[in-house]
């Protein structure tokens, strides 16, 4: 990684210590498995939950002879998630070998890339927020490069007393490896920018994102400095598998350093790991540097070669991008750029929404997902994909409310009914009698039968205007919510004679 400082000290994003403010640096490395039936340089299957050694061929478990076979598709998927990096594709690169003590790597090296990596420098924008005042604070993070590798193999210690066990499933394995400028000043941003790597591969379905499956993780390199100064020594912690632990991992980590040099004392370069359970990070091993991997090309892979009207040709066929699905809901629809953030933070989430807002009031379909399908999905603990209220059934809702066939207390009604028991919610409304009572007649008869019945309440309104609220809520009850609200509250407003 080099070492370039991008930004200016933000005094919102410094830490005080016992000696002043301290400014806490953050790269990363992530490593994002490429969505691909087979591995990078076998045919072997990359699906997971299978059997200890199920998905292993000859080439994966280094069998003498065996020679490794680039996988065109691992390719493809690498340059088009470094086309929404918005980076540089390079048009040539080339494959090293990387050495180093691999206890459940067979090969005994990796076979990755180093000095001329398939994507180079590249940038993405991230929203980091929102704050008290729900605004969000747009920063540049750059891509200093995005390189193929393999996976190794997992070493399982807790399955005999005495013995290791060793699953090659995932040994070569194809690995993204999307590098970060140190361009981080934040836990947040941190959490922020890998959120949004996330959304930007399964947006692509170049990878799946599952960190809770392995594939994707982070390795998170933190220094703290004072303000302005030179860059700190880092340390990376190494393997971090949620959003939520990166965030607790440079907490700890950045208290730690600031601690240590505050004592006078120095950091060492080190690999460390976080323990989920502790809340902290503890050493792993002395970190390495490039020169300690002995890289050199691998001299059974040819270098990687394609033309630009292949790289045009996969840049044509790209997905509308987050921060391109954001622009266009803000401009089209009308939306606030928080909605717009929410709906494209998952894929999931914006193909639901635009399936709802199709021909309708967006920002009204928009605060439909957002405020209850989204709330009553995290009250559940399901996913949007699982979602009991379908899209047409939501839009319907929708339709309903805007026509004025019901209001909007009785479209929660309506709406918990279809999420517990199915069912047009136009039949519904019909069969159920739900429909809004919008006969002034009838509404005035209501409002008059209040009043009469709260003589005392009527001259408090009357002093004090914004009392009147109190009659609409008690006409709204004693018409089952199904009077036309805006028609009880002009009504009660002239019977009352406020404004």
């Amino acid at each position: 990684m080099s070492i370039v400082d991008t930004r200016t000290p933000d005094p919102k994003r410094l830490i005080p210590g016992a000696t002043g403010d301290w400014e806490v640096i953050i790269g990363m490395e992530v490593h994002a498995q490429v969505t691909s039936n087979s591995k990078l340089f076998s045919g072997a299957s990359t699906s997971f939950g299978a059997a200890p050694n199920a998905n292993v061929s000859l080439v994966d478990a280094a069998m003498p002879g065996m020679l490794p076979v680039i996988n065109e598709e691992c390719v493809r998927q690498a340059i088009r998630t470094g086309l929404g990096l918005r980076a540089q594709i390079n048009l040539k690169s080339v494959f090293d070998r990387k050495n180093y003590f691999y206890p459940d790597l067979p090969q005994g090296y990796q076979i990755s890339q180093y000095k001329q990596p398939i994507v180079g420098e590249g940038t993405v924008t991230v929203s980091v927020g929102p704050d008290s005042k729900g605004n969000f604070e747009d920063i540049e993070v750059g891509i200093e490069r995005l390189h193929l590798e393999q996976d190794a193999g997992k070493s399982m210690h807790d399955q005999h007393p005495t013995m290791s066990y060793v699953d090659l499933n995932r040994s070569g394995v194809a690995l993204m490896e999307i590098v970060s400028k140190p361009d981080m000043r934040s836990s947040d941003e941190a959490k922020a920018f890998l959120t949004k790597l996330r959304t930007i591969v399964r947006y692509l379905g170049t990878c799946d994102g599952n960190m809770d499956e392995g594939s994707m993780r982070a390795d998170v390199n933190v220094s703290v400095r004072k303000p302005g100064g030179p860059f700190g020594t880092r340390c990376e912690i190494k393997n971090v598998n949620s959003i939520r632990f990166v965030g607790q991992a440079i907490e700890y980590e950045a208290r730690r350093q600031i601690g240590i040099l505050e004592d006078g004392g120095v950091i060492d370069q080190e690999t460390r790991l976080f323990d989920p359970s502790k809340g902290e990070t503890r050493s792993m091993r002395s970190k390495e540097e490039a020169h300690d991997y002995r890289y050199f090309p691998d001299p059974d892979l040819l270098p990687l070669e394609f033309d630009q009207a292949f790289v045009d040709a996969l840049a044509a066929d790209l997905p509308e991008l987050p921060d391109d699905k954001k622009s266009r809901l803000i401009t089209s629809m009308g939306l606030s750029a928080y909605d717009a953030s929410v709906l494209v933070s998952e894929k999931a989430i914006a193909d639901y929404f635009e399936k709802v807002a199709v021909g309708r009031d967006g920002k009204l379909a928009a605060n439909w997902v957002i405020n209850d399908l989204m709330g009553s999905l995290n009250k559940a603990g399901q996913s949007i994909e699982n979602s009991p209220v379908s899209p047409s059934q939501l839009g319907a809702i929708v339709d309903l409310i805007k026509e004025g066939t019901i209001s909007g207390k009785i479209a929660k009604d309506l709406f918990e009914i279809v999420w517990n028991e199915g069912g047009d919610p136009k039949e519904l409304v019909e069969s159920r009698g739900m429909k809004q009572v919008t006969d002034t007649g009838a509404i005035e008869k209501a409002v008059d039968e209040v009043i009469a019945a709260n003589p005392d309440k009527v001259e408090q309104a009357r002093a004090k205007p914004s009392l009147a609220g109190w009659f609409v809520g008690q006409v709204m009850k004693a018409t089952g919510g199904k009077a036309n609200p805006q028609a009880v509250n002009d009504l009660v407003k002239s019977k009352l004679g406020v404004e």
